[in-house]
């Protein structure tokens, strides 16, 4: 019946926009990867966005959580860092990082990798502190339900049961595949004479 295909293509549709939007929607400062072992150096990524229209990122300034050691960074083309650390030598801690100098325009994200090592199993969190070409300043340091969360990451003893979280977020992604191609579908025989359902 007419009302089945509008339900399923209204199902299909949602499902579509839920995949175009979630981008733009969730768009935050992370670090990555999420999980990772602990007690292993690895390379992470910082990801801030520039939301603001017409604006450009010009400073970003990372807070490096206790227990987190950074070990050595990856150039960043553009921009200059600073880095404030307790100790010296191979016992020096970096405490923050400040990036200054870029132009990050809206809609992209500042880029910046370095090779950090978890010290213990658990969850990290950064704060970070990103500064528009206009002196406006937003400070990532919320609480994972708030407007600007600060990035975490969970350091994990093994990384063996991640499969799962994967498995799931495909399956997902399958699913609304398929309500698209049924809506799709239901569309296309009603167009051209096909039974309609009971």
């Amino acid at each position: 019946m007419r009302s089945v295909r509008w339900a399923a293509a209204t199902v299909a549709l949602s499902g579509l926009a839920l995949l175009v939007l979630a981008p733009s929607a969730f768009a935050h400062a992370r670090v990555s990867p999420a999980v990772s072992l602990g007690g292993e150096l690895q390379l992470y990524s910082l990801a801030v966005p520039t939301e603001k229209e017409g604006l450009t990122t010009t400073k970003i300034v990372l807070t490096v959580p206790s227990g987190f050691g950074i070990d050595s960074f990856v150039p960043s083309p553009g921009w200059t860092r600073q880095v404030k650390s307790t100790g010296s030598g191979d016992s020096a801690i970096i405490q923050t990082v400040t990036w200054t100098g870029g132009a990050t325009p809206t809609e992209e994200d500042s880029l910046f990798q370095f090779l950090a090592q978890p010290a213990h199993t658990g969850t990290y969190t950064f704060q970070v502190k990103q500064t528009y070409s206009d002196g406006s300043i937003v400070d990532w340091n919320g609480s994972e339900s708030a407007e600007d969360p600060a990035p975490t990451i969970k350091a994990v003893s093994s990384l063996g049961g991640s499969s799962t979280s994967t498995l799931t977020i495909v399956g997902l992604v399958l699913a609304v595949l398929a309500l698209i191609l049924a809506g799709v579908a239901l569309f296309s025989r009603g167009g051209t004479g096909g039974r309609e359902l009971a």
